[in-house]
């Protein structure tokens, strides 16, 4: 039997605590190794050059080059999955979504010596990301990268013809790679579009710089969706980091609910909690989207929608950083329709348009 070529990886950090704990976490895996380390960016561009990573983690804050420009520098030059290391806090947040929209294929909160029993949840997570990493779609990461560098603000047009249904709603998830594929679908939605729903996997300290950046380059309104929330149209609602996102029907309407139920899939939020709170209202007139991510999350519920007569798409693997969620959807035929990321708005509108 031939040797299983194991994943090269490079951790670039200013912390020597920080590339201990990653060294040792990363090379308890047969599949993957550390072939090097690097404490500023200098040091770890030679070393690209010499041994060939795989995948890069990359701190944020580092001496002589910070990270984002290292990171602007790489995918210009020599494209390759990079796993962010970031602080969990709002500045971090915004500097990691700006990694994120020039390439970065994912990100993770920095270890902490003390990590206790959390060890081998982040010991999972930081495993699973690089193997998901190093199989990512390059070529969909080095496209996030030139639309950064266009720096185009797009807002769709108004559309004469365009009447949404009355009583329809959009439900979106994602996970990696959904940040900015989530954008994408947003930015191509007019004012008056139908309420949509949206559960990204994303820490707590993220979502509401997510939801403010989203409503700062949307034409609709971009919330970071609270309890009690009645779903308008020319509103979006994206579930707060660490609270599942659930649809109720009330007198008043169709309203959200946050719950702080146990992680389902591993998450929370989980896209398997959103669309289920749907199919268990028994509510037909919902388009549910499942976008680009890691793992299966959404899947099986997504095929509940489909069975219950919503219309389902998921997006297809070429414009995927990584077709997991989609591609179990994809498997169990949960999908009415399978579409390129850039294709799905303009569906969206078709299938909501009631002029």
């Amino acid at each position: 039997m031939g040797v299983t070529k194991k994943i090269k990886v490079l951790i670039v950090d200013d912390s020597a605590v920080i590339r201990q704990i990653l060294t040792e976490i990363i090379s308890a895996h047969d599949d993957m190794e550390v072939v090097g380390t690097a404490a500023d960016p200098y040091i770890a561009r030679d070393k690209i050059k010499q041994l060939v990573p795989d995948v890069i983690t990359l701190d944020v804050e580092m001496p002589r080059m910070d990270g984002i420009t290292f990171l602007k520098n790489l995918m210009r030059l020599r494209p390759m999955p990079v796993i962010m290391i970031s602080t969990l806090t709002e500045a971090g947040a915004d500097i990691t979504f700006e990694a994120l929209q020039i390439g970065a294929f994912d990100y993770l909160p920095k270890p902490k010596e003390n990590l206790g029993k959390g060890l081998v949840d982040y010991e999972r997570e930081i495993v699973g990301k690089i193997r998901a990493a190093a199989g990512a779609n390059l070529q969909r990461l080095e496209m996030n990268s030139l639309r950064a560098k266009s720096d185009i603000v797009a807002r769709p047009p108004k559309i004469a013809s365009y009447v949404p249904k009355k009583g329809v709603i959009i439900a979106i998830g994602a996970s990696t790679g959904g940040t900015e594929a989530i954008k994408e679908v947003l930015m191509g939605l007019p004012a008056n579009c139908p309420p949509v729903v949206v559960t990204q996997h994303i820490p707590p300290q993220f979502s509401t710089s997510y939801a403010l950046r989203m409503d700062n380059c949307c034409a609709m309104t971009v919330h970071e969706a609270s309890s009690d929330q009645k779903l308008l149209p020319g509103n979006v609602y994206i579930a707060p980091g660490d609270r599942h996102l659930l649809i109720k029907k009330t007198s008043a309407g169709l309203m959200t609910q946050l719950d702080d139920g146990e992680r389902v899939n591993r998450h929370r939020p989980s896209v398997e909690v959103m669309f289920d709170s749907i199919t268990n209202l028994g509510y037909r007139k919902t388009v549910a989207v499942l976008l680009t991510g890691m793992g299966a999350d959404g899947a099986q519920a997504l095929l509940r929608m489909k069975e219950l007569g919503c219309h389902t798409i998921i997006q297809d693997e070429a414009t995927s950083v990584v077709w997991g969620m989609p591609g179990v959807a994809h498997s169990l035929g949960a999908y009415n329709e399978i579409k390129p990321l850039e294709s799905i708005a303009g569906r969206l509108l078709q299938l909501t348009n009631g002029s």
